[in-house]
């Protein structure tokens, strides 16, 4: 059969209606309010090759790293695959972000059959074990951070390894929990699993691979398409992390983007500082790849298809040992959250330069992460919060950045009030825009916002964010957005304590935590005022 522009449109719809229904059944059937209510998860499936062929509308750092994953799965079990089988794992350094990201992997087999190939997903865990709760702590080796898994065949022809199961339970504080989130996840697989058969049995072995391969043709000339259009040129630009608790030092991530004119891109971080051993912000090589690639799409436009031809025409350089391409023992929680956003500012503000009137300024740069663990004191039980918060969008040639949204590699809903409160020890007193936060400009940078909670009982809280010394910046004129802050009110004294950017606090019953996340950057320069009206 010839593939034509009709039956490509219908295949590509029905790939993304298997994806999207698998995160449908993976967000409805989850315990923990991370997954079922901020839909902290993503789901795509794969050819028989590991190719990317379908992603859903859910986590850009979850989706662009996942194919690394899937092909550490296939290099542990290539050619032991059998029907009904169930792979897991969360080791950054084998395909993952970081260690409370749990991806499963599920070979799919024809009804006749043969492989054809994998569908996937992929959860943060609120708790996977590690020093502190949640999972996200102050540390400075992955050992600190939790539960590591390579892959593993959790089910073997449809039965479940049940000693692999005890093992990641009885490390992790909250284990009734991540019992409910596994299997929602496999519970999605399988949905996963049946479409995708169901699909290849309606066009045929052949057909099928034909629409998979021309699918990702059509994403790669997308991509070619676009690069074609900017100017051929090297197109540099450097950025800053905030100073790693112990160090007194700004990391730098540098980068040089190469267009040829002919339709590729090299995307160079040469520059870039060296891995950290004093902190937790180092990006495995799979994170730094799924940042370049969101640009990329970006780039694309929203027609672009989320699969494996939008990698091919480009190529990531970086250095080995860097702050972008960390190796193991290096500390990797807030790589995924913080430094991938500071990759996205870094090679958008190159490429600004290479597509004038065409990038948006900085967006707020961090996610804001917040964990929080302890004794629930109405149950005794341990309980385990994680949540990003939103904060501004920078503003663009075509409007203002968005106020209180979620921005770049992240795209999580927030945990709605009457569900934090429900769910754990400690209600929210404060949660509104943080109004003038945006940068000046032509068009303004969206507001960041304020999130103040008061404990019911002890606890320990960690957060991990950026931007609180730098500002998200401006662009073609326009002024940056304002920085973030994190403070605690302690109850005995009233006295306000400043947090860092990255810190671990104990807090007592009555204590107020408040984060004020930034701002977005401005965009060109603001109109001229005009004569005064007499």
């Amino acid at each position: 059969m010839i593939v034509d522009s009709i039956s490509l449109e219908v295949f590509r719809n029905q790939l993304a209606s298997i994806v999207e229904e698998m995160g449908i059944v993976l967000g409805r059937t989850a315990y923990s309010p991370n997954i079922k209510e901020r839909l902290d998860y993503s789901c795509a499936v794969f050819d028989a090759a590991g190719r990317s062929v379908a992603q859903a509308e859910h986590i850009p750092v979850h989706l662009g790293a996942m194919a690394a994953s899937v092909r550490a799965g296939i290099d542990r079990f290539a050619g032991t695959f059998t029907r009904g089988d169930l792979i897991i794992l969360n080791d950054p350094f084998l395909g993952g972000t970081h260690l409370p990201d749990v991806t499963l992997i599920s070979p799919v087999f024809a009804t006749d059959g043969p492989l054809i190939g994998f569908a996937a997903s992929r959860a943060h865990h609120a708790d996977v074990g590690g020093i502190s709760p949640g999972s996200m702590p102050v540390s400075t080796e992955i050992y600190q951070e939790g539960f590591i898994i390579p892959p593993l065949r959790l089910v073997r022809e449809g039965r479940v390894n049940e000693e692999v199961l005890d093992l990641f339970f009885r490390n992790v504080r909250t284990p009734d929990e991540r019992q409910g989130d596994l299997a929602a996840q496999m519970a999605a697989n399988r949905i996963g699993e049946a479409r995708l058969r169901d699909t290849a049995a309606r066009y045929g072995p052949d057909e099928f691979n034909e629409h998979v391969d021309s699918l990702i043709s059509y994403g790669e000339g997308m991509v070619r398409s676009a690069l074609q259009e900017v100017s051929p040129g090297t197109y540099r630009f450097r950025d800053q992390m905030e100073t790693p608790p112990g160090t007194d030092s700004r990391p730098v991530i540098e980068v040089a983007i190469t267009i040829d004119g002919q339709g590729t891109m090299t995307v160079d971080f040469e520059g870039t500082s060296p891995e950290v051993t004093d902190g937790n912000i180092n990006a495995v090589e799979a994170v730094t790849v799924s940042a370049v690639l969101y640009c990329v799409r970006c780039l694309a436009g929203p027609r672009a298809p989320g699969n494996e031809g939008v990698s091919t025409p480009v190529t990531v350089i970086a250095p080995d040992g860097s702050l972008v391409r960390a190796n193991p023992p290096r500390a990797v929680a807030a790589g995924n959250v913080e430094t991938s956003q500071r990759i996205v500012d870094v090679v958008l503000g190159a490429l600004a330069k290479a597509l004038p009137g065409r990038i948006p300024a900085a967006s707020q740069g961090t996610m804001n992460n917040v964990t929080i663990g302890g004794d629930d004191p109405r149950t005794g039980m341990p309980f385990a919060y994680y949540e990003t918060l939103a904060g501004g969008a920078g503003g663009g040639p075509k409007g203002p950045g968005g106020s209180a949204v979620h921005t770049h590699m992240t795209n999580t809903m927030n945990t709605p009030v009457e569900a934090l409160e429900y769910a754990y020890p400690f209600r929210v007193v404060e949660y509104r825009i943080l109004r003038g936060s945006g940068g000046e400009g032509l068009n303004f940078g969206g507001d960041g916002l304020v999130r103040s909670v008061e404990f019911r009982g002890q606890a320990v809280v960690t957060v991990l964010s950026e931007r609180r010394s730098m500002m998200p910046q401006g662009l073609d004129g326009g002024r940056p957005g304002s920085s973030g802050r994190n403070y605690l009110r302690r109850t005995k004294d009233s006295e306000i304590e400043e947090i860092p950017a990255t810190a671990s606090v104990r807090v007592e019953p009555g204590d107020v935590l408040t984060v004020e996340t930034p701002g977005g950057g401005g965009w060109g320069s603001p109109a001229p005022e005009g004569p005064a009206i007499p």
